[in-house]
């Protein structure tokens, strides 16, 4: 074990006695992502739906309301035909027009309310969908956006995608159409088994038998076609995520010439996803058929054993032309049924995957009780930077950096270096917060930064990525990310500063030009140097760069370390690089191997030795000649 001051690393090779694996290094720990298959606690969808009808209680209370008048409307038919039969035609034969009269007003008076408040719920239904809909979408991308860089790396882009599109209108056929269907179906049944036990309880009774082998089907559709609905949907996410990685891709797509073998694997996904389809499809055409067979079977022998009772007078002609009517009814809502039960299964698997992803909580969570920072002291603008007994490991297994402790004084400008996977680059996450140590703390003057909050954070400590990425939107716009208030002469200033100003004049609008989807319309270079800008003007204490200059040419790269040279005097920075140009700027280098500090000092010390920074120096200037 090693000791150090504020200049130099503490290193320990053997973790403390009795520790416990972290949660990040047992296997398997991410089998649900790789298969779509968040884990969802019990209950989770259920209460996601409540959730998001609670608000709307009091619209949807009122649009079941005034569908159930509706329903009473549609019901009435039978009955008044029944009258008109039984009542009606023997007071017309008595020259008594009054009865047939009153059930034709009475028939049209239902027929038009019921088309009026039809249109009336289907208004409603259609303002509680989009409502509720607005609500998921806002949730999911909001949620989305608050998890760990931990769970992105896991969860691709594509299947987020697909929960926020794909899932959310499984739903939206749900709601639009499958809620009225069920509450008509429901209404249907209860309403019209009452009326024919009330018109004649033998009938009745044998429209209760039916609904035995009905609930049968019922129950063992809902079972198979649950498996089918669910593998479908995790079918087209793998379908969007195949599609989203290949456009995001295209360039080395077709460089490396992969457009046949994509199309090989996408055309394997999409016969997955149709398979999926089908068995969704073959799951409900087995059970209208059985259904329509059992409805069928009721009905015929209701007619017969009906009539019989006609003819032998136990029973009106018109009762039992309104019980057959009513059956009718009754059974037509069968085939309405299986599409609720299409759609409710179909969303009931969307809604799960889409619980399943606002159940995932962030791995750097806000804390319970935020801190700020303290007020910077000293005249510099850099806050110190310390790692106490930090140690960290990926979920997929495998201790990336032993456990160590570092001190970056205020002020100072560090260099981190070393061969690929030596840790740098995590090193520097776990001080931008994007991972939380597995053991230890990461201190900013003295505090923890599990106890400040993200804004609060974010104002302290920038990074700057290998990948600039940018905004569709002006380069002004993307420059403005750093501090949004910004003035306009504040975004020239900064862009001046990094030496980017003359290169965005130069553009067709100049600060107002589009740089389109990801910057496209400019330079790896020139993004670069607009990301660059971005991090200055948001004017952080604490500027980590990774990587950051790796897309520069010689000359741009020159350009940015003589303004980066100005730029940082004052803060803390850490520079990750493989060009060992970079370290020019430095005041010290740490040299990292299999995540541990091998080396720490200033560049010209460290030169001058014989450790493994003086030899990678001297193979850099070799190269150079």
């Amino acid at each position: 074990m090693t000791s150090t001051t504020a200049g130099g690393p503490v290193l320990a090779d053997e973790d403390p006695p009795g520790k416990k694996p972290a949660p990040q290094d047992v296997p398997g720990a991410f089998d649900a992502f790789d298969r779509d298959d968040l884990p969802t606690p019990p209950g989770a969808t259920w209460a996601l739906l409540t959730s998001l009808l609670g608000p709307l209680r009091a619209r949807v209370v009122v649009a079941s309301l005034v569908l159930l008048v509706q329903q009473a409307a549609v019901q009435a038919g039978p009955l008044l035909v029944a009258f008109a039969i039984d009542r009606g035609v023997p007071a017309f034969r008595d020259h008594d027009h009054g009865p047939l009269i009153a059930v034709g007003a009475g028939y049209a008076v239902c027929s038009a309310g019921a088309g009026l408040l039809q249109y009336a719920f289907i208004r409603a239904a259609a303002r509680i969908n989009q409502d509720v809909l607005l609500d998921l979408r806002g949730r999911i991308f909001r949620h989305s956006q608050a998890l760990s860089v931990d769970f992105h790396e896991r969860y691709t882009s594509g299947r987020l995608i697909s929960r926020s599109t794909t899932d959310v209108e499984s739903l939206r056929e749900l709601l639009s159409e499958g809620l009225q269907e069920l509450l008509g179906v429901v209404l249907s049944f209860v309403s019209i088994t009452l009326m024919l036990l009330w018109l004649d309880l033998g009938i009745g009774a044998i429209a209760v038998a039916s609904f035995g082998p009905l609930y049968v089907l019922v129950r063992s559709y809902r079972r198979r076609a649950a498996k089918a609905y669910a593998g479908r949907s995790t079918a087209i996410a793998a379908v969007i995520v195949k599609f989203a990685e290949t456009m995001n891709g295209i360039r080395p797509v077709q460089a490396f010439r992969r457009e046949r073998a994509n199309e090989a694997d996408f055309a394997v996904l999409n016969h997955r996803h149709e398979r999926r389809n089908g068995d969704a499809l073959l799951e409900m055409a087995r059970y209208v058929v059985g259904s329509r067979l059992v409805a069928n079977t009721a009905v015929a022998g209701m007619v017969l054993w009906g009539a019989y009772r006609v003819a032998s007078g136990t029973l009106e002609l018109g009762v039992l032309a309104a019980a057959v009517l009513y059956l009718r009814r009754l059974y037509d809502p069968i085939d309405r049924l299986a599409m609720f039960l299409n759609s409710y299964q179909s969303a009931a698997a969307s809604l799960e995957k889409i619980a399943g992803l606002l159940a995932q909580t962030p791995m750097v969570p806000e804390p319970a009780a935020p801190k700020e920072l303290p007020a910077l002291t000293g005249g510099i603008p850099g806050r110190e930077v310390r790692f106490e007994g930090v140690r960290f490991a990926y979920r997929t297994g495998g201790e990336v950096l032993p456990r160590f402790d570092l001190t970056v004084p205020a002020g100072q400008t560090v260099a981190v270096v070393g061969s690929t996977g030596a840790g740098k680059s995590t090193l520097v996450k776990l001080l931008a917060r994007f991972y939380d140590p597995t053991d230890g703390r990461v201190l900013l003057d003295g505090t923890d930064l599990r106890d400040l909050p993200t804004p609060e954070l974010r104002r302290g400590v920038v990074m700057v990525t290998q990948e600039a990425f940018l905004f569709s939107g002006t380069i002004r716009e993307n420059i403005a990310i750093g501090r949004p208030e910004a003035t306009p002469e504040e975004i020239e200033r900064a862009a001046k500063a990094i030496g980017a100003h003359d290169f965005i004049s130069g553009l067709p609008d100049g600060y107002d030009t589009d740089v389109r989807k990801r910057g496209g319309r400019i330079s790896a270079g020139q993004r670069q140097l607009v990301a660059f800008a971005r991090a200055l003007l948001a004017d952080p204490a604490v500027l980590i760069l990774d990587e950051a200059t790796s897309s520069l040419d010689v000359p741009g790269e020159r350009a940015v370390q003589q303004a980066m040279d100005t730029v940082l005097r004052g803060r803390t920075a850490v520079v990750v690089a493989h060009r060992l140009s970079t370290v020019e700027i430095a005041d010290r280098v740490l040299v990292m191997e299999h995540g541990r500090i091998v080396e720490d000092g200033a560049p010209a010390e460290l030169i001058a030795g014989t450790g493994r920074f003086a030899g990678l120096h001297r193979a850099w200037r070799e190269s150079l000649a």
